[in-house]
């Protein structure tokens, strides 16, 4: 049983969030048989416009050759593989489960004993970007289970993004990706606090960013997030609260393998602080108001166009 290399594969997908949806589309638009599944199923629906079958439960999608999973946390990806209707309660089962779900690594190896019980391969891959990032391209992932399952899928895996990296067995892609997580919230907190040193010394957002991206410090983050930090649009790529849920899965994780982690600890205690102060619908970038209130300014757009880097 497990999944062996297809040209024609068979796929379904579960989880059309903003980004799911985005990554459900590259495959429909690269001309693979997709069926859909997502908890509030209008969100599903205008996939089918391209396509995709939009199905009602997880369990229907038990017959394809490869699913893919995208939820939100540990309990959503218990639910969808083997709660009811779940995808593993079928007499038949895929030949391979792909999550790209951020969820801890003993959610992950429960649902890849699950999968395996019933002859399923499963790969963990989750992945790095937003759904701008998806669009153009630029997404990256991490996967680690099987080799021989990876290979099988790496044709369906480079169509989602521009690089794909085998990290090893079992679950370990999941701590590479909550470590990921983990620097992106301490490298926003950092910019947010060497932006707002600036603009109070007198040097524009605009002017001290963009000398940043010019710099051997510049990355592709720093470029994409500029614009947020300049002009103060906080529409959500990433919010507080799925940051902070990622810093305890660090902050777990480093326990438990005894690496200290006392940036990463003082960020997420930042994190925390903005989320009392009520920032949890926006994007995370709302870090740079919070540091400036401790900084006695108060920020205003800069109303400045800027590249985010990533074209479109």
């Amino acid at each position: 049983m497990g999944y062996r290399a297809n040209e024609h594969p068979r796929i379904g997908w579960i989880g059309t969030g903003r980004m799911g949806f985005q990554l459900a589309s590259r495959l429909l638009d690269a001309g693979h048989d997709v069926a859909v599944y997502n908890r509030t199923r209008a969100k599903a629906e205008p996939l089918s416009a391209r396509g995709a079958t939009v199905v009602d439960t997880p369990a229907e999608l038990a017959a394809r050759d490869v699913v893919f999973i995208m939820v939100s946390a540990s309990a959503d990806l218990t639910a969808v593989t083997v709660g009811e209707n779940g995808l593993l309660t079928r007499e038949v089962a895929p030949g391979l489960i792909i999550d790209s779900s951020t969820v801890s690594v003993a959610a992950s190896a429960s649902a890849r004993e699950a999968a395996t019980g019933r002859g399923t391969d499963f790969l963990a891959a989750p992945v790095s970007g937003n759904p701008k990032v998806v669009k153009s391209g630029k997404l990256t992932l991490a996967a680690s289970g099987q080799r021989e399952a990876f290979d099988a899928a790496r044709p369906l895996l480079d169509l989602l993004g521009r690089g794909v990296t085998y990290v090893g067995e079992d679950d370990v892609a999941r701590l590479v990706k909550i470590a990921h997580n983990v620097l992106l919230g301490v490298m926003t907190q950092s910019l947010a606090e060497v932006t707002v040193l600036a603009e109070k010394g007198g040097v524009s957002r605009a002017a001290f960013l963009e000398f940043i991206n010019n710099s051997v410090m510049g990355s592709v983050f720093s470029r994409y997030k500029t614009p947020a930090l300049v002009n103060l649009d906080f529409t959500p790529t990433f919010t507080m609260p799925l940051l902070r849920k990622d810093f305890d899965l660090g902050l777990a994780a480093a326990r438990e393998l005894e690496v200290p982690m006392p940036v990463a600890s003082a960020t997420a205690q930042l994190v925390a602080e903005a989320i009392g102060a009520g920032s949890r619908e926006n994007d995370f970038a709302e870090l740079i108001l919070e540091q400036a209130r401790r900084s006695g300014i108060e920020l205003r757009p800069e109303g400045v166009s800027v590249d985010d880097g990533l074209g479109g």
